[in-house]
């Protein structure tokens, strides 16, 4: 055999040997860093609530705040990206005073309706709703709290709204203030009784109005139910409950983007001319799109993860420094070991390695631990007050591995103490 194939053959060997030794170093140090946390459960236990809290916490908020996201983006904003609002005051606002100052303006009416219903050249769709909370009877079933909907004939199809049976109404039917009504699941299931639910009457505090369609469930928001309600024609809403409300009027533009812009920008011309309103002057009333609540929803969302994530980080180095409190602790306590492996051969690095694998072993058990925590927390919430979760991938790795960080970095002091320690002094250190 030539000198160089045996060199390289016994360089192979002592890669093999070597990795060898390495995988069973950390494997013997994995090894007696669980031992040392089962052999003392209730200190183990203790130092690791900080961890524990922390990661919690981050897990809790992160689920929370995306499920929310998700659940604005799926069911809070039912109408379409190209669909504008004009109405009294935002959706959104900050401050007492601004609401204030909201409510002083004047409200939107039904001649604005019919001025931008004319005028708007660039809008597709045009449809106006207002809102109010009334009784709903049928024979001795009744119910208090069911939202009325007064809509003209084009809002079932701009609110994106599925019917299960039946139909919605027609622009002739809201023409001639016919008594037709839309209802939710909720009242067709809990208030019709079985059987086909269409050409039953109820009545919406007092009127009658002939059902003609049943919407699809929606299910709930925080706890409350999306298909407890009735939509009537607007003049029929209006015969029973006046017109002295603001409406909501709702425009459906061609398209996004410079579309979008180019309708909104007519909008506002249409009402400011109807408000007699000088250049200058800022509106009395509010145009925005149906992103518009949903990124400040998002805004508020991300603020209020920030804060909390802020607090816990707190949680994650009080929970660091018991680590450091306690592997110092145990450097004390193992003293008389740490003199029988360095005169065995154990070098300060591996003394190092060995403290320093116990205490991220800590850590990530207590991220481990804090991960189920943190999702189990937040999907007791959504059972309870169905509050919406989504659990991300990306939040638990994130939090294992900041769990994991904060063990190596306040288990560097206790290890490099370890691994300085003399071996005939630690030889004679009392047991």
């Amino acid at each position: 055999m030539s000198a160089p194939l045996a060199a390289g053959n016994a360089f192979r060997r002592f890669l093999v040997s070597w990795k060898q030794s390495r995988q069973m170093k950390y494997g013997e140090a994995f090894k007696i860093a669980l031992q040392s946390l089962w052999a003392n459960k209730l200190r183990s236990v203790l130092t690791l609530l900080g961890v524990v809290i922390g990661v919690a916490s981050v897990i809790m908020v992160v689920t929370l705040t995306n499920g929310a996201k998700r659940f604005v983006t799926t069911k809070i904003n039912t109408y379409g990206a190209n669909v504008i609002t004009i109405t009294k005051m935002p959706q959104t606002f900050l401050t007492l005073q601004e609401y204030l100052e909201f409510q002083k303006r004047r409200n939107i009416d039904l001649d604005d309706y019919n001025a931008v219903k004319t005028d708007c050249r660039m809008c597709v769709t045009v449809g106006a709703s207002q809102t109010t909370t009334g009784s709903i009877v049928h024979g001795t079933h009744s119910t208090t709290d069911s939202q009325v909907r007064g809509w003209t004939w084009t809002m079932p199809s701009m609110s994106n709204l599925d019917i299960a049976e039946g139909r919605t109404f027609t622009e002739v039917e809201e023409t001639h203030d016919a008594h037709v009504a839309v209802v939710g699941a909720d009242i067709a299931n809990n208030m019709l009784g079985p059987g086909d639910p269409l050409g039953k009457e109820i009545r919406v505090d007092g009127v009658p109005f002939t059902v003609i369609g049943v919407a699809k469930p929606q299910g709930t928001m925080f706890g409350q139910s999306m298909d407890n309600w009735a939509a009537i024609p607007l003049p029929a809403y209006f015969d029973r409950y006046g017109a002295h409300d603001s409406l909501t009027i709702y425009t459906e533009a061609g398209g996004t983007g410079a579309v979008l812009d180019q309708v909104m920008d007519e909008l506002h011309v249409i009402m400011r001319v109807r408000r007699h309103l000088r250049p200058g002057v800022p509106d009395t009333f509010t145009i925005e799109t149906s992103d518009t609540f949903q990124n400040f929803l998002g805004r508020i969302l991300n603020s209020f993860g920030a804060v909390v994530v802020a607090i816990a980080s707190i949680s994650l180095i009080v929970g660091g420094i018991v680590i450091m409190n306690i592997m110092l602790v145990s450097v004390t306590e193992r003293t008389r070991e740490i003199g029988v492996r360095k005169a065995l051969g154990a070098r300060r690095r591996d003394i190092l390695l060995q403290f320093l694998i116990e205490s991220a072993t800590l850590s990530l058990v207590g991220g481990l631990i804090g991960v189920v925590a943190g999702i189990a927390v937040a999907k007791t919430i959504t059972l309870i007050i169905a509050f919406p979760s989504s659990v991300q991938l990306w939040s638990v790795l994130v939090g294992l591995f900041v769990a994991t960080s904060v063990g190596l970095f306040f288990g560097v002091y206790p290890a490099s103490r370890a691994a300085q320690l003399d071996p005939i002094v630690a030889l004679r250190a009392e047991l």
